[in-house]
């Protein structure tokens, strides 16, 4: 077991309680933080101290610090495009979050500090077309992120920066692009393409439907990114020496279409499509220019969308089966005993 303290912030979602796992794994001591109650969380660790905190109180924040030596904020209030475009005061409030985790360990002094950033960074104007240019990490200036959480997520990188600059706290960014995977949010709003597809696709199936709903044309295009390669990304880059931001993503580019069809023969149902073109789009096109991650770290995301997809279907297809056999879903892993 390390000595040292590792703190983890929203560590009760999706991909912070799969980068928890991962460093229990490894041996360290995690302190998992969250907001939410503990029976909520998708992923408790027994082994890691599991903390309820609203880390936008900075009192809190200096409390998630003691004792730590490096941090990992994921936390923010976020979700999928429809969620983004409903609430953009409430993502923008995000920026309390890191704000105050960012002071607080520098007074701690916490030796480095991970933000967890977003591929919403990126100008609107270099997303308008569904062939999209890879975006590079040069692409997010001159600014104009997508409205609110976009907004939030740059100005929190450039406060890592200036705290790296001016505190010489060494701090460490990544954009995420379009994360999903197995335990993640799969209904209620705030999910994302991929676990809404499978959920869509998953009722069809088990209550013999032909037909699903998609949000736009079908012909937005995006990059997936799944789960374990996030994590693993998030660990190297961590443990790398770029300062600057690094993207984090797949470069594999489909059309929402083309991701609709790999769930369907994921689940071996062709399904109907009726498009909803006044549903929450997001930009026309997007996708992760990695050459960066590869020329600083010789790696990238390697899983495929359709390895991907089909261990997340497997997980939602349980989900919505569970709902309508009227037993509770699964939000995660079984939850452990450790909180407090």
């Amino acid at each position: 077991m390390n000595d040292r303290v590792i703190a983890v912030t929203g560590a009760g979602g999706f991909i912070g309680g799969a980068l928890t796992a991962e460093l229990v794994a490894r041996g360290h001591r995690v302190r998992a933080l969250d907001c939410k109650p503990i029976d909520e969380w998708h992923r408790l660790e027994p082994e890691a101290e599991n903390v309820v905190a609203d880390l936008r109180r900075l009192e809190a924040c200096h409390q998630a610090v003691a004792g730590v030596s490096e941090v990992y904020n994921l936390a923010a209030d976020m979700g999928g495009m429809g969620f983004i475009e409903a609430n953009r005061a409430l993502c923008m409030l995000s920026v309390l979050i890191n704000t105050h985790m960012l002071e607080a360990s520098r007074e701690a002094g916490v030796e480095r500090f991970f933000f967890s950033s977003s591929a919403c960074v990126y100008a609107a104007h270099r997303q308008a077309s569904p062939d999209v240019t890879a975006l590079a990490e040069d692409d997010a200036y001159p600014a104009m992120p997508e409205d609110g959480y976009g907004w939030e997520k740059l100005f929190s990188e450039r406060m890592c920066r200036h705290f790296r600059e001016d505190f010489g706290l060494e701090t460490r960014v990544a954009r995420y692009h379009n994360v999903y995977g197995p335990h993640g949010t799969w209904t209620g709003g705030r999910e994302k393409a991929p676990a809404a597809i499978c959920r869509k696709v998953a009722t069809a199936v088990l209550t013999g439907e032909d037909e699903i709903e998609v949000w736009g044309d079908g012909r937005q295009t995006r990059s997936f990114t799944y789960l374990d390669d996030c994590v693993a990304g998030t660990l190297m880059i961590m443990g790398g020496d770029v300062v600057e931001p690094v993207n984090l993503g797949s470069s594999e580019l489909v059309t929402i279409d083309d991701l609709i069809d790999v769930v369907a023969d994921v689940a071996g149902a062709p399904v109907k499509r009726r498009y909803l073109l006044s549903a929450p789009q997001g930009v026309r096109g997007r996708n992760s220019d990695n050459a960066m991650i590869r020329r600083c770290f010789g790696w990238e995301p390697s899983t495929s969308l359709v390895e991907g997809l089909t261990h997340t279907y497997a997980w939602v297809h349980d989900q919505v089966a569970a709902t309508l056999a009227g037993r509770p879903p699964q939000l995660g892993d079984p939850v452990g005993t450790s909180a407090r």
